[in-house]
Formats: C-alpha cells, structure tokens, sequence
C-alpha cells in the first residue's frame, strides 16, 4: 500500500512547526482566496453595483453651517448690571446651550417662521427609490388618511431633526449648526433661521425673566419698606423709655463713664505728684542749709538768695576766724547774721512745705470726688446694660431690613433698565452660506463602504463555505485525512458522440448487434492517448506497476464509497491502457448488485462472471476480446435473481477463477461495487492485491469515507491509493496551483499533449 510519507522524527517535527507556522497560517488564508475567488469576487461585485445603484437613485443631499459663539466678554462687561445673578459660562452651560438649540421649542420656531409644514420634503414620502418604494409598500398595508394638521407638524419636526445638527467646537465657545436639505438654498436659510430662533428665543427669555422679577421685586420692596420703618420707629421708642440718649453713635453714660474714668487717672497722678513733693520737703527740712541742688530744684528766688548770703558769709567767717580766731567781733557777727539767714531758710522752707501739703489735701479730696462721681456713673451703667442689649437687637433688625430694602430697590432700577436694554451673550459669527457640493452621499465613501463590506461579506462567505465545504478536493485533503496517497486526479469527461463497436467479437465469432454502441466514456484512453485524462490513468498504472516491488500486484480492484462516482470508466480505461500498451490484461465486473459496466459494453451477453463460478461454462465461453486493444472482458454475467452476492464474491470457486486469472493475465483488473451500500467488497480482501478507491471530486463527503474505511481495515490494508474522479479542471486550479488548466496546457502543447 502506497502511504503518504510521515516524520519519522520528533525533533525534525518541532523543527518545522516551528520554522514554518507562520508561514504556513498565512498560506492557508491565501489558498482559501485562491479557492473561494470566483464566490469573493461576485460577491464584492454585488456590493460594489449595489453602491453604484444607491448613488444613481439616491436624492442628493447638500449641508450648509452656520456658526455661533458664547460672548464671555459680554457676559463680563453686564455682569454687574445682572438682576438674575447671571454666573461666567463654563463647558457645561455651553452643552446646555447646545442642547436648547436642539430642542423642539426652537425647530418649531423655525418651521413655523418658515413654513416647512407647507414643503413636500417635510411633509411628503422620503426621498430617493428607497423611500418611494417603502412609502408605496407602507401604502399597501394601511389605510391612507388626510394627515391632521398636529400629525403634519409632528412629521415635519421628525425630518427637521433628522437633517439638523448641532455640534460644539471641543475647547472653545463656538457652536456649528448644519442643516441637510434637497436645495442648498433652503440649507443655508434653514440653518441661519435656527441661530436666529435661537438669539431670539434667549433674549425673549431674559425679557420675561426680566419682567416676571421685577413685579415681583416691586411687592417685595414695598413689604421691606414697610418693615424697615417698623424696625427704625420700635429702636427710637425703646430708646425713649429706657432714657437712652445716643451721642456721636455712642450712648451718654458710656462717654461719661470714659470721661469721668479719664478724670480719675488723672486726679490720681495729681495726688501722687502733691505727695511726692511734699515728702520731698520733709527731707530737706531735716538740713540746716539746703544744698545747691535743692535750692536749684525748689525754684525759689527767696531760697536762692539767702544761701548765696549764707555761702558768703561762711567764707568770710572761716578767712576771719583763721586770721583774727573765732573770738572775733567780725568774726562773732558774721555767725550772728549767718544763723538769722538759716532762720530764715527754715522758715520758707516751711511756709512753702505748708503749701505742698495744701495742694495735697486738695490732690485727695479732689480724687476722691472722681471716684464718688465713677461709682455713681457705674450704677447708672449697670442699670442700663439689659436695655442695651435688647437695643442693639433693634437695631440689627433694622439696619438688615434697611439693607435688604436698599439691595432690592437697585435691583428693581436694574430691571427697569433690562427690559429697556435686553442682550444676549450669543451672537453668529459665520453666516450660512449656500453648498456648491453635495454632502450626502458621498460618493468615494459610499463605494468604499461598498468594497469594505463587500470583501467583509465575501470574506465571511468564503470562511462559512470552506467551514461547510466537507468533501475532497485535494490531494493534500486525502492524504492528511486517509493517510494514503492521491494517486491522480481524473478530470471530468462530458459525454461526446458514440461510434460503432465494431471490432468487438466473441471466441465463437458472434458479433455485437448494429444497433448497439459503444461508449466513447469507458474507452476514452484509447481514443485520445494523449490527453490529461489518459496521463492520469497512466498515473493509476504506474503507481501500481512500483507497488510491485514490495509486493505482487497484479490483481485490482475499483470500488468508491457511493454509486455513480466513476469507478466503472476508471476499470474500464484502465484495463484499456494496460492492454493498449502490449500486456495482458482482464477486465472483469464484479459488481453483481449493480453490473453497469456489462450492461455498457456487452449488453447482450448472456453468460459470464456467475456462470463460470457455478461452472456452468467455461471461462473461455465467457471472455470478449476488443481486436484494437486485445482487452478481455468477463461480463458480471445474469445477476437478476442472485439475493447473497457477497457469499458468491467469498466461494472457493471465486478464489480459484481469480488463481487461474493471475496465471493467465498480468493484470486483473475487477470492477467491485461501492462500499457504502453493500458489504460485497470486504469479502474480497483475500484474493485482492491492491484496492484502487475512486471518490467524486467535490462530491463525495469526508466523513462518509472515514465511515466506511474505518469499518473495512482490511480493505485500507491494501489501499494503493485514492483517485479524484470527475475534477473540475477551473476550480482545481483553485485548490492546487499545479493542477491548473494553465499549467498542463502551456506543458502539454510543449510536448504535443491535447486535452
């Protein structure tokens, strides 16, 4: 058995996985390509002329935009005259303002202003083929009425904000409004009418806010007006009766307090300095004769002068004294007058000490005065001070109402003058202007998303046909699935005009009714020796012909997993072939359930394979020999009332004809039945050298095969390969490069090959 060649190291595996899976991953996307091309490229065609159609049919549509812009400026320079507490535009206030441009009360405005309830491309069927087609199919189904007057507004406001959009310029203040319409001319109206709604709107908004506050603000200045006198006149009564007399924003018996403690700090240093002075006084009266210092700081002239006599007196005494002694009249007199001087010092001394306790006792009783006044004055504060409390809360009140009312009087004058002079703190700073292009639908784009989802759509078809694609059309396909070799690939033959049989004759020299002809089909190598077909049925024989050094193969056998995959025209060409080219060779049908090929080229025969089993002829009275190619046929013979085939397949009988036929033939080629229906082909195994396994190419299922050889092991023992019949030449070249058309045309005419 051929077998494909396998690893036969672990290491070298691991090697090439590795090398090669990249490699390998790409390959197969680019073989499914290959295979599935015609399938992708009519598909992407599909798309492609479908987005080719929509372009023709579809309604042009044309964009115009319009742009506004948030003033910040503006909202900074008439803040302060803000009556609304108007805060600085943020992010989300500018969203906001984005989402008031989309809301219904400005698209209203505008179709109202406009008359768009009046316009068919708001009110009537969409346009383009599409819409007309599903208008005319919604028609069909439902009732058709007059549209009320609401359900026309209604349709309308659903078409303007499908073909309105309202975007924000991302980091900035700026807005872009777009409207799509059918007439670019109406786009750009119908965008600059949405910007000026929209100013309109706002500035009709301030004005009512405006004007609802200042009704407001007038009742609430008259109920503070009234409660702000109310709080003035209960401070000036509650002074009144608690005698509270209010001087320079301060009461009076605080300021007397203050003045009259004032005037105790200084009596109190008065007192100190009388005190101070007199103790001073008595120190010098302890000395006979002040000194200089003294006199100096008494200031008195009296003083002054006696001790200059006294200090005159006293020189002039001691000079004496020293030059006459002590005893001296001049001496004795100056200490007479010196003694009346001091007697005299003392005595001023004196007079001027009475004067200083004078000035203290009036220091004292001075003082003391200020602090019976100070008690006095404290009484009386404290007698006051639960009134004060209680007038400082009066006056709170009254000073909050007079502040509340001042703060609303300036709001209403700022009122007044809003409603005189509203703003807006949006303004359009691009003016929409009428599109030359058409916006919709784009043309590069739409052919795009054409291809894009054509390769997409083509893409998945093919994955989902190779997915479900579960039949042979490979020889890689037969080999990774089977583990035996694709021996060849038969390219499908259609049925061509029949000649005559003649040529075919009996041993006895009965000749083939005229009637009868013979099948072109089941003799197409001898026909056209150099075609493809021929070259592969060459391949068959060659691969059996190099089986034979391992083994002897002269006896095969045909079989196929299902009826009608050709496995007949490959005995038949076979045998042919073998007989063509000088050997010996025996063609014999041995599908006893179904002997078609008998009936094709020896319908008339009477005895054959049946017969020479049950020995009821000989093999000689049982063969046909075809006088061009010298092949012997042994027809399956009459087969209609046989009911155990298998039994008859499985004889000694069977066994010694096939003995007889290797020593008589080189080739024994039989023709067995499909395995999937009928058992008959596992009971030939033991006289059967090789099984030839004929599958439809692109028919035949995977796991119908795997089916029937994995209950049959003795018959894939001796598989000596797999042939693909029935090939499509076109296709094949999708699924393997080298079986191309191209490729066996360019060569086969090089070497005189026809196909």
């Amino acid at each position: 058995m051929l077998q494909v060649n396998k690893p036969t190291s672990e290491i070298n595996r691991d090697f090439a996985e590795a090398d090669g899976s990249a490699s390998q991953s790409l390959a197969s996307y680019l073989e499914i390509i290959r295979r599935q091309f015609p399938t992708m490229v009519a598909i992407v065609s599909a798309c492609v002329i479908l987005a080719l159609l929509y372009l023709f049919t579809a309604a042009p549509q044309f964009t115009s935009e319009a742009s506004m812009v948030i003033d910040t400026r503006k909202v900074q320079l008439f803040q302060q005259q803000s009556m609304l507490g108007d805060v600085a535009v943020d992010a989300a206030s500018v969203e906001t303002q984005v989402e008031i441009l989309k809301s219904e009360n400005i698209s209203l405005a505008v179709i109202r202003d406009l008359h768009l309830v009046d316009d068919p491309e708001f009110t009537g069927s969409d346009a383009g083929l599409l819409g007309s087609v599903l208008s005319f199919a919604g028609s069909l189904f439902s009732e058709r009425h007059a549209l009320s007057e609401y359900e026309q507004v209604r349709k309308a406001l659903r078409r303007f904000e499908k073909n309105r959009d309202v975007t924000r310029i991302k980091g900035t203040y700026v807005m872009e409004v777009a409207f799509t319409s059918k007439d670019p001319g109406k786009a750009a109206k119908i965008a600059n009418a949405i910007v000026d709604s929209y100013i309109v709107d706002q500035l009709e908004a301030k004005y009512q806010s405006t004007r609802r506050a200042s009704v407001w603000l007038q009742d609430r200045i008259k109920e503070l007006r009234t409660q702000a006198s109310a709080a003035q006149k209960a401070v000036v009564d509650f002074k009144t009766t608690n005698n509270i007399v209010d001087t320079g924003g301060r009461l009076m018996n605080e300021q007397q307090l203050a003045e009259v403690n004032s005037q105790l700090i200084l009596a109190r240093a008065a007192t100190a300095e009388a005190r101070a002075r007199l103790d001073r006084m008595n120190d010098i009266q302890k000395q006979d004769v002040p000194d200089a210092n003294v006199a100096d700081a008494l200031k008195n002239e009296t003083i002054v002068k006696l001790r200059a006599q006294y200090v005159d007196m006293a020189s002039k005494e001691s000079i004496w004294s020293a030059k006459y002694g002590r005893d001296h009249l001049a001496a004795v007199n100056l200490r007479s007058q010196m003694a009346e001087i001091k007697k005299n010092i003392r005595d001023e001394l004196r007079r001027i000490q009475e004067s200083y306790k004078s000035d203290y006792d009036i220091a004292v009783t001075r003082e003391e005065s200020i602090k019976s006044s100070l008690a006095n004055v404290v009484s009386e504060s404290q007698l006051t001070n639960q009134a004060q409390v209680q007038l400082r809360e009066l006056e709170s009140n009254a000073q909050s109402y007079q502040a509340m009312y001042d703060n609303f009087l300036q709001r209403y004058m700022e009122s007044v003058q809003q409603q005189s002079f509203p703003i807006t703190e949006a303004r359009m700073i691009s003016v929409a202007t009428m599109p030359l292009v058409k916006s919709y639908p784009k043309s590069l784009l739409v052919l795009a998303v054409g291809l894009l989802g054509g390769l997409m759509l083509a893409s998945g078809v093919a994955m989902a046909r190779e997915l479900t694609d579960k039949v042979f059309r490979t020889t890689k396909q037969v080999e990774d699935t089977l583990g035996v070799s694709c021996v060849a690939i038969l390219p499908a033959l259609s049925t061509l005009p029949v000649g005559s049989r003649s040529g075919w004759k009996m041993p006895s020299g009965r000749g083939f009714g005229s009637s009868n002809q013979q099948p072109d089909l089941l003799r197409y190598v001898v026909g056209n020796p150099l075609s493809r077909f021929s070259e592969a049925v060459r391949s068959v024989k060659v691969a059996a012909d190099l089986n034979q050094i391992l083994r002897e193969n002269r006896v095969l056998a045909t079989t196929s997993t299902l009826p009608n995959e050709g496995k007949s025209t490959l005995s038949s060409n076979l045998a042919q072939l073998a007989a063509h080219g000088g050997a010996r060779v025996i063609l014999v049908d041995g599908d006893l359930r179904n002997p078609s090929l008998s009936r094709a080229l020896v319908p008339d025969a009477k005895v054959g394979l049946v017969d020479v089993i049950a020995q009821k002829v000989k093999l000689e009275d049982a063969l046909l020999v075809d006088p061009e190619t010298q092949l012997s046929i042994l027809p399956a013979g009459t087969t209609s009332k046989l009911l155990h085939t298998n039994e008859i397949l499985a004889s000694k009988a069977m066994r010694e004809l096939v003995a007889l036929l290797r020593t008589r033939f080189d080739y024994v080629v039989i023709d067995m039945p499909p395995m999937a229906p009928v058992v008959d082909v596992r009971v030939t195994a033991s006289f059967v050298d090789s099984y030839i396994f004929v599958l439809e190419w692109g028919k035949t299922k995977i796991d119908v095969v795997r089916h029937n050889l994995r209950t049959a092991p003795e018959i894939q023992d001796k598989l000596l390969g797999v042939v693909l019949n029935k090939a499509d030449t076109k296709a094949l070249a999708r699924y393997e490069s080298y079986q191309g058309r191209y490729y066996y045309q360019k060569y086969y005419a090089r070497y005189g090959y026809v196909e």
